[in-house]
Protein backbone atom coordinates (compact mmCIF):
# COMPACT_ATOMS: atom_id res chain seq x y z
CA UNK A 1 0.00 0.00 0.00
CA UNK A 2 1.15 3.32 -1.11
CA UNK A 3 1.56 5.75 1.90
CA UNK A 4 1.11 9.73 2.14
CA UNK A 5 2.54 11.71 5.26
CA UNK A 6 -0.37 14.47 6.27
CA UNK A 7 0.87 17.53 8.64
CA UNK A 8 -2.62 18.49 9.76
CA UNK A 9 -5.19 16.50 11.08
CA UNK A 10 -7.69 19.45 11.03
CA UNK A 11 -10.55 20.01 8.97
CA UNK A 12 -9.24 20.57 5.30
CA UNK A 13 -6.72 17.72 6.16
CA UNK A 14 -9.24 15.05 7.15
CA UNK A 15 -12.47 15.91 5.34
CA UNK A 16 -10.35 16.83 2.52
CA UNK A 17 -6.50 15.51 1.78
CA UNK A 18 -7.03 12.58 3.78
CA UNK A 19 -10.24 11.18 2.46
CA UNK A 20 -9.16 11.91 -0.93
CA UNK A 21 -6.09 9.25 -0.69
CA UNK A 22 -7.11 7.17 1.56
CA UNK A 23 -10.41 6.24 -0.70
CA UNK A 24 -7.62 5.89 -3.77
CA UNK A 25 -6.24 3.29 -1.69
CA UNK A 26 -3.48 5.31 -0.18
CA UNK A 27 -2.28 4.27 4.00
CA UNK A 28 -2.98 8.00 5.28
CA UNK A 29 -0.01 9.16 8.03
CA UNK A 30 -1.31 12.04 10.26
CA UNK A 31 1.16 14.44 11.81
CA UNK A 32 -0.44 16.67 14.37
CA UNK A 33 0.01 18.35 17.96
CA UNK A 34 -3.69 17.47 19.05
CA UNK A 35 -3.72 14.44 21.18
CA UNK A 36 -6.62 13.16 21.64
CA UNK A 37 -7.43 13.44 17.01
CA UNK A 38 -3.70 11.25 16.66
CA UNK A 39 -5.28 8.76 19.92
CA UNK A 40 -8.54 8.34 18.46
CA UNK A 41 -6.84 7.53 14.95
CA UNK A 42 -4.45 4.94 16.06
CA UNK A 43 -7.32 3.64 18.15
CA UNK A 44 -9.42 3.21 15.46
CA UNK A 45 -7.59 3.62 12.38
CA UNK A 46 -10.38 5.34 10.97
CA UNK A 47 -13.20 8.40 10.91
CA UNK A 48 -16.10 9.61 9.62
CA UNK A 49 -16.79 12.24 7.43
CA UNK A 50 -20.60 13.60 7.29
CA UNK A 51 -21.46 15.08 4.42
CA UNK A 52 -23.65 18.61 4.14
CA UNK A 53 -25.87 19.38 1.18
CA UNK A 54 -29.69 20.10 0.35
CA UNK A 55 -30.07 16.18 0.24
CA UNK A 56 -29.82 14.29 3.48
CA UNK A 57 -26.65 13.69 5.09
CA UNK A 58 -24.59 10.71 4.59
CA UNK A 59 -21.54 9.04 5.56
CA UNK A 60 -18.15 8.61 4.31
CA UNK A 61 -15.91 5.89 6.54
CA UNK A 62 -12.17 6.99 6.02
CA UNK A 63 -10.14 4.00 6.48
CA UNK A 64 -6.00 3.21 6.55
CA UNK A 65 -5.51 6.02 8.86
CA UNK A 66 -3.09 6.02 11.58
CA UNK A 67 -1.61 9.22 13.62
CA UNK A 68 2.29 10.42 14.75
CA UNK A 69 2.54 13.21 17.65
CA UNK A 70 4.24 16.68 15.70
CA UNK A 71 6.49 16.30 18.37
CA UNK A 72 7.70 13.14 18.20
CA UNK A 73 10.36 14.53 15.20
CA UNK A 74 12.09 10.73 14.90
CA UNK A 75 9.18 9.26 14.48
CA UNK A 76 7.71 11.49 11.73
CA UNK A 77 11.37 11.84 10.31
CA UNK A 78 10.98 7.92 9.46
CA UNK A 79 7.78 7.79 8.15
CA UNK A 80 9.05 10.74 5.63
CA UNK A 81 12.12 8.33 4.95
CA UNK A 82 10.14 6.09 2.88
CA UNK A 83 6.50 7.19 1.92
CA UNK A 84 5.35 7.75 -1.38
CA UNK A 85 4.20 11.12 -1.09
CA UNK A 86 3.45 14.18 1.73
CA UNK A 87 1.16 17.12 2.45
CA UNK A 88 0.67 19.85 4.33
CA UNK A 89 -2.04 21.19 5.71
CA UNK A 90 -1.94 23.46 8.93
CA UNK A 91 -2.62 27.19 8.15
CA UNK A 92 0.60 29.42 7.23
CA UNK A 93 1.07 30.58 10.91
CA UNK A 94 1.72 26.92 11.84
CA UNK A 95 3.88 26.54 8.60
CA UNK A 96 7.27 27.77 10.00
CA UNK A 97 6.59 25.22 13.41
CA UNK A 98 6.36 22.46 10.64
CA UNK A 99 8.96 22.64 8.12
CA UNK A 100 11.74 21.99 10.39
CA UNK A 101 10.16 18.76 11.19
CA UNK A 102 10.09 18.37 7.62
CA UNK A 103 13.66 19.10 7.12
CA UNK A 104 15.13 16.22 9.25
CA UNK A 105 12.77 13.64 7.33
CA UNK A 106 14.31 14.83 4.39
CA UNK A 107 17.88 14.07 5.13
CA UNK A 108 17.07 11.37 6.77
CA UNK A 109 15.29 10.35 3.62
CA UNK A 110 18.26 11.82 1.48
CA UNK A 111 20.59 9.64 3.79
CA UNK A 112 18.97 6.20 3.45
CA UNK A 113 17.56 6.23 -0.17
CA UNK A 114 19.40 9.14 -2.13
CA UNK A 115 18.13 10.73 -4.76
CA UNK A 116 14.53 9.54 -3.97
CA UNK A 117 12.74 12.33 -4.85
CA UNK A 118 9.77 13.51 -2.44
CA UNK A 119 6.44 15.41 -3.80
CA UNK A 120 4.62 17.48 -1.39
CA UNK A 121 1.30 18.88 -2.07
CA UNK A 122 0.91 21.98 0.27
CA UNK A 123 -2.52 22.07 0.78
CA UNK A 124 -2.29 26.10 1.78
CA UNK A 125 -4.95 29.19 0.74
CA UNK A 126 -1.49 31.46 0.02
CA UNK A 127 -0.08 32.83 -2.59
CA UNK A 128 3.57 31.74 -3.70
CA UNK A 129 3.31 28.72 -0.71
CA UNK A 130 6.10 26.89 -3.19
CA UNK A 131 8.80 29.30 -2.63
CA UNK A 132 7.73 30.42 1.01
CA UNK A 133 8.78 26.69 1.67
CA UNK A 134 11.39 26.63 -0.07
CA UNK A 135 13.33 29.65 1.16
CA UNK A 136 12.78 28.21 4.87
CA UNK A 137 13.78 24.65 3.63
CA UNK A 138 16.86 25.79 1.32
CA UNK A 139 18.33 27.84 5.29
CA UNK A 140 17.24 24.07 7.14
CA UNK A 141 19.16 21.87 4.80
CA UNK A 142 21.69 23.77 3.47
CA UNK A 143 23.49 24.07 -0.04
CA UNK A 144 24.77 20.82 -0.25
CA UNK A 145 21.45 19.34 -0.22
CA UNK A 146 19.84 18.98 -4.01
CA UNK A 147 16.23 20.82 -2.56
CA UNK A 148 15.34 21.64 -6.30
CA UNK A 149 16.33 18.26 -7.89
CA UNK A 150 14.27 16.00 -4.53
CA UNK A 151 11.58 17.76 -3.82
CA UNK A 152 8.68 18.78 -5.35
CA UNK A 153 6.72 21.76 -3.95
CA UNK A 154 3.05 21.42 -5.28
CA UNK A 155 1.24 24.60 -4.58
CA UNK A 156 -2.74 24.51 -4.55
CA UNK A 157 -6.07 26.14 -4.84
CA UNK A 158 -8.38 24.97 -2.22
CA UNK A 159 -11.93 25.43 -2.55
CA UNK A 160 -13.56 23.18 -0.27
CA UNK A 161 -15.63 24.40 2.28
CA UNK A 162 -15.85 22.99 5.60
CA UNK A 163 -19.47 23.11 7.53
CA UNK A 164 -19.06 24.55 11.17
CA UNK A 165 -19.47 22.12 13.92
CA UNK A 166 -20.74 23.32 17.26
CA UNK A 167 -18.28 22.24 20.29
CA UNK A 168 -20.71 19.62 21.98
CA UNK A 169 -20.39 17.56 18.54
CA UNK A 170 -16.55 18.14 18.29
CA UNK A 171 -16.28 16.99 21.82
CA UNK A 172 -18.53 14.25 21.60
CA UNK A 173 -16.46 12.70 18.54
CA UNK A 174 -13.20 14.54 18.30
CA UNK A 175 -12.50 12.33 14.75
CA UNK A 176 -15.85 12.98 13.32
CA UNK A 177 -15.31 16.00 10.26
CA UNK A 178 -18.13 17.97 8.20
CA UNK A 179 -17.47 18.35 4.41
CA UNK A 180 -19.53 19.67 1.74
CA UNK A 181 -20.25 17.33 -1.43
CA UNK A 182 -17.23 19.57 -3.18
CA UNK A 183 -13.92 17.30 -3.90
CA UNK A 184 -11.68 18.32 -6.37
CA UNK A 185 -7.91 19.33 -5.10
CA UNK A 186 -6.66 21.87 -8.05
CA UNK A 187 -2.84 21.35 -7.86
CA UNK A 188 0.39 22.42 -9.67
CA UNK A 189 1.06 19.39 -12.67
CA UNK A 190 4.73 21.37 -13.29
CA UNK A 191 5.85 21.12 -9.26
CA UNK A 192 5.93 16.96 -9.40
CA UNK A 193 9.34 15.21 -9.59
CA UNK A 194 7.25 11.91 -9.47
CA UNK A 195 4.16 10.76 -11.82
CA UNK A 196 1.70 12.36 -10.10
CA UNK A 197 -0.62 9.68 -7.94
CA UNK A 198 -3.59 8.18 -9.52
CA UNK A 199 -5.95 9.76 -6.93
CA UNK A 200 -9.84 10.53 -8.12
CA UNK A 201 -10.32 14.51 -7.50
CA UNK A 202 -6.81 15.99 -8.16
CA UNK A 203 -6.96 18.19 -11.37
CA UNK A 204 -3.06 19.24 -12.05
CA UNK A 205 -3.20 22.15 -14.14
CA UNK A 206 -0.01 23.62 -16.27
CA UNK A 207 -0.84 27.33 -14.99
CA UNK A 208 -1.15 27.14 -11.35
CA UNK A 209 -0.70 30.49 -10.62
CA UNK A 210 -4.11 31.47 -12.65
CA UNK A 211 -6.13 28.88 -11.17
CA UNK A 212 -4.95 30.09 -7.45
CA UNK A 213 -5.58 33.98 -8.85
CA UNK A 214 -9.08 32.28 -9.60
CA UNK A 215 -9.87 31.46 -6.11
CA UNK A 216 -8.88 34.75 -4.93
CA UNK A 217 -10.97 36.41 -7.70
CA UNK A 218 -13.99 34.27 -7.99
CA UNK A 219 -14.10 32.34 -4.81
CA UNK A 220 -13.24 34.71 -2.03
CA UNK A 221 -14.47 38.10 -3.65
CA UNK A 222 -17.41 36.26 -4.17
CA UNK A 223 -17.77 35.59 -0.52
CA UNK A 224 -16.88 39.14 0.06
CA UNK A 225 -19.14 40.68 -2.27
CA UNK A 226 -22.50 39.04 -0.55
CA UNK A 227 -21.39 39.36 3.12
CA UNK A 228 -20.51 43.18 2.14
CA UNK A 229 -23.48 43.34 -0.10
CA UNK A 230 -25.86 42.06 1.79
CA UNK A 231 -24.87 43.45 5.30
CA UNK A 232 -25.84 46.83 3.59
CA UNK A 233 -29.08 45.47 2.61
CA UNK A 234 -30.21 44.07 6.08
CA UNK A 235 -27.64 43.79 8.54
CA UNK A 236 -30.11 41.81 10.52
CA UNK A 237 -29.36 38.24 8.64
CA UNK A 238 -27.01 35.97 10.17
CA UNK A 239 -26.31 33.28 7.43
CA UNK A 240 -24.36 33.85 4.21
CA UNK A 241 -27.49 31.24 2.71
CA UNK A 242 -29.81 34.14 3.99
CA UNK A 243 -28.34 37.17 2.44
CA UNK A 244 -28.34 35.24 -1.14
CA UNK A 245 -31.86 34.37 -0.76
CA UNK A 246 -31.98 38.62 -1.45
CA UNK A 247 -32.65 38.78 -5.27
CA UNK A 248 -31.21 42.23 -5.23
CA UNK A 249 -28.02 40.76 -3.12
CA UNK A 250 -27.80 37.94 -5.52
CA UNK A 251 -28.12 39.64 -8.37
CA UNK A 252 -25.20 42.30 -7.71
CA UNK A 253 -22.91 39.19 -6.39
CA UNK A 254 -22.98 37.37 -9.34
CA UNK A 255 -22.46 40.44 -12.18
CA UNK A 256 -19.40 41.67 -9.37
CA UNK A 257 -18.17 38.09 -9.66
CA UNK A 258 -18.70 37.78 -13.56
CA UNK A 259 -16.87 41.22 -13.73
CA UNK A 260 -14.11 39.82 -11.85
CA UNK A 261 -13.81 36.95 -14.08
CA UNK A 262 -13.56 38.79 -16.64
CA UNK A 263 -10.36 40.38 -15.00
CA UNK A 264 -9.06 36.87 -14.71
CA UNK A 265 -9.73 36.05 -18.67
CA UNK A 266 -7.96 39.13 -19.72
CA UNK A 267 -5.03 38.36 -17.19
CA UNK A 268 -4.48 35.25 -18.24
CA UNK A 269 -5.50 34.98 -21.82
CA UNK A 270 -6.29 31.74 -23.27
CA UNK A 271 -6.56 29.79 -19.80
CA UNK A 272 -10.36 30.69 -19.14
CA UNK A 273 -13.32 30.50 -20.84
CA UNK A 274 -16.51 32.98 -20.38
CA UNK A 275 -18.59 29.46 -20.35
CA UNK A 276 -16.54 27.56 -17.73
CA UNK A 277 -16.21 31.12 -15.54
CA UNK A 278 -20.10 31.75 -15.72
CA UNK A 279 -20.46 27.72 -14.72
CA UNK A 280 -18.07 28.17 -11.70
CA UNK A 281 -19.62 31.08 -10.08
CA UNK A 282 -23.04 29.52 -10.56
CA UNK A 283 -22.11 26.74 -8.56
CA UNK A 284 -19.99 28.72 -6.65
CA UNK A 285 -23.47 30.87 -5.61
CA UNK A 286 -25.53 27.30 -5.07
CA UNK A 287 -22.53 26.21 -2.59
CA UNK A 288 -22.90 29.41 -0.81
CA UNK A 289 -26.30 28.95 -0.15
CA UNK A 290 -25.72 25.63 1.11
CA UNK A 291 -27.40 26.25 4.63
CA UNK A 292 -25.75 23.44 5.47
CA UNK A 293 -22.35 24.71 5.95
CA UNK A 294 -23.74 27.06 8.59
CA UNK A 295 -21.78 29.89 7.26
CA UNK A 296 -22.69 33.47 8.81
CA UNK A 297 -22.19 36.60 7.55
CA UNK A 298 -19.77 37.60 10.14
CA UNK A 299 -17.52 35.23 9.69
CA UNK A 300 -17.20 35.80 5.61
CA UNK A 301 -17.41 39.49 5.76
CA UNK A 302 -14.61 40.12 9.18
CA UNK A 303 -11.48 40.40 9.33
CA UNK A 304 -11.09 44.05 7.39
CA UNK A 305 -7.74 44.40 7.93
CA UNK A 306 -6.86 41.31 5.73
CA UNK A 307 -9.77 41.14 3.51
CA UNK A 308 -9.66 44.69 1.80
CA UNK A 309 -5.86 44.74 2.00
CA UNK A 310 -4.16 45.28 -1.23
CA UNK A 311 -3.25 42.03 -1.79
CA UNK A 312 -6.59 40.33 -0.78
CA UNK A 313 -9.69 39.32 -2.93
CA UNK A 314 -11.22 42.92 -3.56
CA UNK A 315 -8.30 45.22 -4.12
CA UNK A 316 -6.24 42.49 -6.07
CA UNK A 317 -8.29 41.71 -8.84
CA UNK A 318 -9.51 45.56 -8.70
CA UNK A 319 -5.49 46.60 -9.16
CA UNK A 320 -5.43 44.28 -11.82
CA UNK A 321 -8.49 45.59 -14.03
CA UNK A 322 -7.50 49.02 -13.81
CA UNK A 323 -4.12 48.03 -15.17
CA UNK A 324 -5.34 45.70 -17.77
CA UNK A 325 -8.54 48.73 -18.88
CA UNK A 326 -11.06 46.28 -17.67
CA UNK A 327 -14.54 47.62 -16.26
CA UNK A 328 -14.58 47.67 -12.58
CA UNK A 329 -17.22 49.37 -11.12
CA UNK A 330 -18.82 46.28 -9.49
CA UNK A 331 -15.55 45.69 -7.59
CA UNK A 332 -14.94 49.02 -6.47
CA UNK A 333 -18.58 48.97 -5.40
CA UNK A 334 -17.86 45.74 -3.56
CA UNK A 335 -15.03 47.37 -1.62
CA UNK A 336 -17.16 50.43 -0.64
CA UNK A 337 -19.46 48.16 1.24
CA UNK A 338 -16.78 46.35 2.68
CA UNK A 339 -15.86 49.71 3.92
CA UNK A 340 -18.96 50.08 6.02
CA UNK A 341 -19.24 46.32 7.25
CA UNK A 342 -20.01 46.35 10.80
CA UNK A 343 -20.80 42.74 10.97
CA UNK A 344 -21.10 41.01 14.78
CA UNK A 345 -20.83 37.57 16.33
CA UNK A 346 -23.41 35.59 18.16
CA UNK A 347 -22.49 37.60 21.19
CA UNK A 348 -22.73 41.28 19.27
CA UNK A 349 -19.33 41.70 19.33
CA UNK A 350 -16.98 42.62 16.07
CA UNK A 351 -13.80 41.73 15.61
CA UNK A 352 -11.50 43.56 17.66
CA UNK A 353 -9.42 44.19 14.70
CA UNK A 354 -12.74 45.44 12.64
CA UNK A 355 -13.63 47.63 15.52
CA UNK A 356 -10.01 49.61 14.95
CA UNK A 357 -10.71 49.86 11.70
CA UNK A 358 -13.75 51.63 11.99
CA UNK A 359 -12.36 53.86 14.25
CA UNK A 360 -9.50 54.80 12.19
CA UNK A 361 -12.13 55.48 9.40
CA UNK A 362 -14.15 57.76 11.49
CA UNK A 363 -11.07 59.65 13.24
CA UNK A 364 -8.24 59.56 10.03
CA UNK A 365 -10.32 59.51 7.03
CA UNK A 366 -11.02 57.42 4.11
CA UNK A 367 -7.51 58.43 2.60
CA UNK A 368 -5.68 57.40 5.42
CA UNK A 369 -7.51 54.01 5.66
CA UNK A 370 -7.04 53.51 2.20
CA UNK A 371 -2.75 53.86 2.24
CA UNK A 372 -2.01 52.96 5.58
CA UNK A 373 -4.20 50.34 6.37
CA UNK A 374 -4.99 48.80 3.06
CA UNK A 375 -1.65 49.57 1.47
CA UNK A 376 -3.04 51.18 -1.80
CA UNK A 377 0.11 54.03 -3.13
CA UNK A 378 -1.00 57.36 -3.19
CA UNK A 379 1.52 57.65 -6.79
CA UNK A 380 1.03 54.22 -8.45
CA UNK A 381 -2.29 53.60 -7.31
CA UNK A 382 -4.32 57.33 -8.03
CA UNK A 383 -6.79 55.99 -10.30
CA UNK A 384 -8.36 52.92 -7.30
CA UNK A 385 -8.15 56.10 -4.87
CA UNK A 386 -10.19 58.05 -6.97
CA UNK A 387 -12.43 55.72 -7.54
CA UNK A 388 -13.31 54.86 -4.12
CA UNK A 389 -13.04 58.35 -2.66
CA UNK A 390 -16.03 60.43 -4.21
CA UNK A 391 -18.13 63.16 -3.02
CA UNK A 392 -21.35 61.09 -3.46
CA UNK A 393 -19.91 57.98 -1.25
CA UNK A 394 -18.16 60.32 0.94
CA UNK A 395 -21.80 61.78 2.12
CA UNK A 396 -23.65 58.06 1.79
CA UNK A 397 -20.88 57.08 4.10
CA UNK A 398 -21.85 60.08 6.77
CA UNK A 399 -24.88 59.37 6.90
CA UNK A 400 -24.22 55.31 7.60
CA UNK A 401 -22.36 56.09 10.57
CA UNK A 402 -24.73 58.44 11.79
CA UNK A 403 -28.05 56.60 11.20
CA UNK A 404 -26.75 53.10 10.36
CA UNK A 405 -28.52 52.99 7.40
CA UNK A 406 -27.88 54.47 3.62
Amino acid sequence: MKKIVLFGAGKIGRSFIGQLFATSGFEVVFVDIIEPVINGLNLLNEYKVVIKSSQPDFIIRVGNVRGIMGNDKGKVSEELSDCDIAAISVGQKALPQVIPVLAEGLLLRYKRHGKKPLDIILAENMHNADQFVRNILYDLLGSNYPLNDLVGLVETSIGKMVPIMSREEQEKDPLLVYAEPYNTLILDKKAFKNPIPEVKGLAPKENIKAWVDRKSHIHNFGHAAAAYAGFIDDPSVIYLADILKISSVKKFTRSAMLQSASVLMRKYPGEFTITDLSDHIDDLLFRFENRALGDTVYRVGCDLKRKLHRNDRILSPLVDGIQLGCQTDKIVQTFKYGLLFRGKDENGNMLPGDEEFSESLSEKGISYVLTEICGLNVIDDIKIINSIIKKNFVKKYSGYLSTGKL
